[in-house]
């Protein structure tokens, strides 16, 4: 019997997952919940309006659809416990539960989970009290890096190069609620010099697979530049990351960490360190409890397995008989903003230059909508233009080529992305 996937999400992200479970043989139907105007035009996959902060109502779905598998893609459903409910009612949830999801839910529980089992990563301190915050920030060296404690939507972290910027930033957050109870409490920790790059695995508790490697750009603006946002663009795979590199995050990092958890409440679902490499070392920048956004864009234009197959197993505990298969070829994905992102933006910009036919280009929808059939902008981040190619000059130039043939009023994006690896 075919499965029947039910995909949690509404972004690029949620985009790229349902397309590619769409393509396995195992799979009958992908439902997207709530899913964008991208997911409701592709084959095979059916967008549901569905409230997906109630559990029971999920739950009821998956039973009346009869649904095989669900794969969360955002944070916040599963720091939630949306795979705790789930699983409880019997229906395999792709994901870590709420105490797993905490390493991406809480910094300061990971930094100090990172301390107590050995795992590289930058000095730190954090706070809820303002006063004690700045007594401490004026004794640093700058650059600092100042994190809100919760989820803010990958916007809640700010790289201050000194103290009065630092002053304005920890008192935005810990006293004017810019973060709301995100921010309720701080980490402050020393900037780390370095090349950033994604490790991903997936991982059943016990045992994982490496996802391909990629690499994200954060900062808005051309040369890395600008305010960070949720990510302009991203590229895989990340040449800084070496063999030798790899198996030092692995060592390092992968199994400290599963072994970590394993005491407490086995990680199941896609991991992501986000780490910095400095000559041959490596820092733990975050962990991320599911897969980045851009990053899945490219890594899923590469990934030939069934993607049900292997959640599946993982949630089954039996991921060590699987094999994982990757089209040799690089692919880069450009992400195509509205104007004013990060900060404010208008939505409802009619996109011209859809559906784009390319050979090896695909676009992922992430902020849009129909209105009256017309496609429009409803989002900061709009599309992600992927494509892949021989090598990942040519990756870029096809990328590059689909982005040139859409527009609407104020688009935005980066010109560079990919600049790091070429």
């Amino acid at each position: 019997m075919k499965n029947r996937v039910l995909i949690i999400g509404s972004g690029g992200r949620e985009h790229a997952l349902a397309w590619r479970m769409a393509q396995s043989a195992s799979v009958a139907t992908t439902f997207v919940a709530p899913g964008n105007a991208g997911t409701a035009q592709e084959r095979g996959v059916e967008n549901v309006v569905l409230d997906t902060a109630d559990f029971d109502a999920v739950i009821n779905f998956c039973r009346i659809q009869n649904v095989s598998l669900v794969v969360v893609g955002p944070e916040q459903p599963l720091v939630d416990g949306m795979v705790d409910a789930l699983s409880q009612a019997g229906i395999a949830c792709f994901g870590p539960k709420a105490a797993a999801a905490r390493l991406e839910g809480s910094k300061a529980f990971t930094k100090q989970f990172m301390i107590d089992h050995g795992i590289p990563t930058a000095d730190y301190a954090e706070f809820t009290d303002l006063t004690k915050a700045l007594d401490y920030l004026s004794r640093c060296e700058y650059p600092q890096v100042i994190k809100a404690d919760g989820l803010a939507a990958g916007k809640g972290v700010v790289i201050v190069d000194d103290e009065q910027q630092a002053i304005t930033v920890a008192t935005d957050m810990l006293s004017d609620n810019k973060f709301g109870s995100a921010g309720n409490r701080i980490v402050v920790e020393e900037f780390l010099h370095g090349e950033e790059a994604s490790y991903i695995v997936i991982s059943d508790g016990k045992y994982f697979i490496p996802m391909v490697t990629s690499q994200d750009h954060k900062a808005r603006d051309d040369g890395d530049q600008g305010p960070n946002t949720g990510g302009m663009g991203a590229y895989s795979p990340a040449p800084v990351v070496t063999e030798d590199i790899a198996q030092k995050i692995i060592s390092q990092v992968i199994k400290p960490t599963l072994k970590g958890m394993a005491e407490t409440e086995p990680f199941v679902g896609f991991l992501y360190a986000g780490v910095m490499i400095n000559n041959g070392e490596v820092k733990v920048l975050e962990f991320n409890v599911r897969m980045g956004d851009p990053e899945t864009q490219p890594i899923m234009m590469r990934l030939k397995s069934d993607l049900d197959k292997l959640c599946l197993a993982a949630v089954n505990g039996e991921l060590s008989q699987q094999q994982i298969q990757w089209d040799q070829r690089p692919a880069l994905g450009v992400v195509m903003a509205a104007g004013g992102y990060p900060e404010s933006y208008d939505k409802g910009a009619i996109i011209h230059g859809l559906p784009l036919q390319q050979t090896d280009v695909k676009v992922f929808h992430a902020g849009t909508a129909l209105d009256n059939q017309q496609l429009v902008t409803a989002g900061g981040r709009v599309l992600c233009v992927c494509a892949v190619g021989d090598d990942l000059s040519q990756a870029r130039e096809k990328a590059y080529a689909g982005v040139q043939a859409i527009n609407w009023q104020d688009v935005y994006y980066r010109t560079d992305i990919g600049h790091r690896a070429l």
